[in-house]
């Protein structure tokens, strides 16, 4: 594939931005049948066993000074967003939280410059700031921006795009040697057996009696082989041929497809939200200028 060409680039992070702009309403849909957990789990799970050819083809090619920021891009990068993304949802839209995963690309030019020593310019600086604001602002409105409005469920979702911020860094600078589909597979073939082994200590035999629970389960298998496995093997060689900040910056795009599901489902969605969300993508702007 001509990943060296811009054009094809561009063209996998629009596809990227559709595949996990749809994954929140999947996560929505498998909440209805499963606890947050469970959802989690299972879409580890899956994703686990759709890449464990790849890993098992792969795994000779596992050096050791690799295993430590592959545990991290397992972790860090999937394990744990997994689970603090089908908490948040249990409390707030899917839409908002589509909106709020726009601040991987503020975090990963904080966890670069604190962590990585990246260097930022002043409108950098300023961009971090505008979406800082403008997240607070996402949090607390409703109809109107108060403290009362304050959706703690909303934090879930900050600190995954932070663990997504220090995975993509990570990634960028110990994993390069590798490609996409090594990075990926490797790192959930440390992960997908604590998945599948905390699901099985889980009550899943109360979940058969509910209405429509396997087309419940399906929706959390497509988000685990789509939104999950082959969504990481895009985004890991993504970032292998572009710049860590490139890669994050498809959450320029995925809040529309993410609203856009919201609005399908009934979901509310304010003035204030868009105000906000364009605060955002206008920090995001001014991080990823290279002039």
């Amino acid at each position: 594939m001509p990943w060296e060409k811009k054009w094809f680039q561009f063209s996998i992070l629009l596809l990227l931005a559709f595949i996990w702009g749809s994954s929140f309403i999947l996560m929505k849909i498998g909440l209805k049948s499963f606890d947050s957990m469970q959802t989690a789990s299972l879409r580890i799970g899956f994703a686990s066993l759709f890449l464990l050819p790849y890993a098992l083809k792969h795994i000779r090619k596992l050096r050791k000074k690799d295993v430590f920021p592959l545990l991290i891009a397992g972790f860090v990068g999937s394990f744990i967003p997994a689970f603090l993304f089908t908490k948040a949802q249990t409390r707030i839209d899917s839409a908002l939280a589509g909106m709020l995963n726009s601040l991987t690309p503020v975090f990963t030019m904080v966890v670069g410059f604190l962590v990585f020593r990246v260097k930022a310019r002043l409108y950098q600086v300023i961009g971090i700031t505008l979406g800082m604001l403008g997240a607070l602002g996402l949090i607390a409105s409703g109809n109107d921006v108060a403290l009362s409005n304050i959706n703690s469920y909303a934090f879930f979702i900050v600190l995954a795009t932070v663990c997504y911020a220090f995975n993509i860094n990570v990634v960028k600078t110990y994993l390069t040697h590798l490609n996409g589909v090594q990075i990926t597979s490797l790192s959930f073939l440390f992960i997908g057996p604590w998945a599948v082994a905390y699901f099985f200590t889980t009550d899943f035999i109360s979940v058969q009696q509910k209405v429509d629970w396997s087309l419940h389960l399906g929706a959390i298998a497509l988000l685990g082989i789509l939104g999950t496995a082959l969504a990481m093997l895009m985004m890991n060689t993504l970032i292998r041929y572009t710049s860590a900040v490139f890669a994050s910056s498809v959450t320029y795009i995925i809040p529309v497809f993410a609203i856009g599901w919201g609005l399908l489902d009934g979901e509310v969605i304010t003035l204030l939200h868009i105000l906000f969300m364009a605060v955002v993508l206008l920090g995001v702007y001014l991080i990823n200028r290279k002039k």
